[in-house]
């Protein structure tokens, strides 16, 4: 057993009782056996997701040991249908799964903590503990991250005990084979399946996977592509800003206010370009501020799914990879004005919702991987920029495995310079998760303009 001490008020322990592999209940048939990566996932970068969902206790007579036969069950009739998640790719460029039904790691650890008490005095870092081996983020726990003939396996769960009956649910997928709406898709197949073998009956044919297949294209990317440095490498640090929609709301109107002379004012802003707005100004500015006040010429960088935008949309459980993504520049203060930013945000998703289909989008994508020297280019820009994710329209809080809803559902690990934005537990607001060097987030964190909307 793997004991491990929180960084919190009071020391407890936080072991690791039990590892286990769950395969598919039933083999994956001949013709499946290989899952060719797109386009959209090969270029996707090289890291695995993390999310992870607490429960309160709930009022169903179940013992842990009860509740982690159940999930380890359920998780074995969802994965005939998850196949690839059970199979093995490459760890260095990989461009197809093997679906030899491997299986997935299956790790169950308590804490001796209450969960009420956990989340009370954790900081963003002690959620770590609850993943599986060290995959927040980061490639993977193993030696040999650029060995070719190295393979790791799509997806590894860890369910967390607390003493008070309450469990947290901790999920890591690669970014390789699906993005942040297949990973959430995903948990709520395998929450819902669960829930039925507890005798509740439920269709499950409006949640089964459709996993996103292209039309081959023959598209040699450059071998020295470096990825998206998304994993911080310098001293950062991840923490909470929870803005309420009646303080978003007033954000929305100054911005409106302040673009009323300008010849393009942005008159309906969504809540999360006005935060993307606000933050990028405030985390610019903090930035400048450590360097001696010099302004810091950076960018905003978003990656947009557009598997709901297409003017032929795909189904919303869709497995893979579909994004387009938009970058910003902000060389100079005047680019940092909200005009500036939302006004280009607006004019990329709209072009974006009038792509047909999603085979169009990829050769519009093929054409880019094509130019070696641009995406060379780009990726070096990207080292610079701040990231922002919007992940806040997924039904993340009805997600339930028979405990009820979940009383928070949160990101893990720590990424340079980028911002998660989500749904609060109540819907009345949006949770931002910011990543910053440790000295830009405490002048962040004591910021005036952005704590006037917190």
């Amino acid at each position: 057993m793997i004991s491990k001490l929180l960084r919190c008020g009071r020391r407890h322990l936080h072991t690791i009782v039990s590892r286990d592999v769950i395969k598919p209940s039933s083999p994956t048939a001949s013709h499946l056996k290989t899952y060719h990566l797109s386009l959209f996932d090969q270029i996707s970068v090289n890291a695995y997701m993390p999310v992870v969902a607490f429960y309160q206790s709930s009022s169903i007579n179940q013992t842990s040991h009860d509740k982690t036969v159940q999930l380890k069950n359920s998780l074995s009739h969802t994965l005939n249908q998850y196949y690839p998640f059970a199979g093995m790719l490459a760890k260095a460029g990989p461009s197809y799964v093997e679906c030899n039904d491997e299986g997935v790691e299956f790790i169950e650890a308590c804490n001796d903590d209450p969960l009420s008490d956990f989340l009370q005095r954790s900081k963003h870092e002690d959620l770590d503990q609850l993943f599986p081996d060290d995959l927040i983020w980061y490639k993977s726990n193993h030696k040999g991250h650029n060995d070719e003939n190295e393979t790791t396996s799509p997806l590894s769960i860890q369910v967390n005990h607390f003493s008070c009956g309450g469990v947290a649910v901790a999920v890591s997928l690669t970014h390789k084979i699906g993005d942040a709406s297949s990973l959430l898709n995903f948990i709520k197949h395998w929450a819902t399946v669960t829930r039925s073998s507890s005798g509740e009956h439920h269709d499950l044919s409006h949640i089964n996977p459709h996993f996103l297949s292209y039309q081959s294209r023959n598209v040699n990317l450059p071998k020295d592509l470096p990825d998206v440095s998304c994993i911080s490498k310098g001293d950062y640090v991840t923490r909470s800003f929870v803005f309420p929609n009646s303080k978003i709301n007033g954000l929305k109107a100054k911005i409106t206010s302040m673009t009323m002379e300008s010849e393009e004012p942005i008159m309906d802003p969504t809540r999360a370009e006005a935060l993307t707005w606000l933050i990028h100004k405030c985390a610019v500015a903090a930035a400048s501020k450590t360097d001696s006040g010099v302004f810091k010429p950076t960018g905003v960088g978003q990656v947009m799914s557009i598997r709901n935008n297409l003017v032929e949309p795909l189904p919303e459980t869709s497995i893979g990879n579909l994004f387009l993504f938009m970058e910003i520049p902000t060389r100079n203060e005047s680019e940092l004005a909200p005009n500036m930013i939302i006004g280009e945000l607006k004019k990329r998703k709209k072009a974006f919702r009038g792509i047909t289909n999603a085979e169009t989008a990829l050769g519009m994508v093929a054409e880019m991987c094509s130019d070696h020297s641009a995406m060379l280019e780009m990726r070096k820009r990207l080292d610079d920029y701040y990231m922002y994710t919007v992940i806040n329209r997924f039904p993340t809080y009805g997600i339930d495995f028979g405990w009820g809803k979940p009383i928070k559902v949160t990101v893990g690990g720590v990424l340079k310079n980028a911002t998660i934005m989500m749904d609060t537990p109540n819907g009345d607001g949006i949770d931002a998760l910011v990543s910053l060097e440790r000295e830009e987030m405490k002048i962040i964190q004591e910021d005036p303009e952005l704590l006037a909307f917190c």
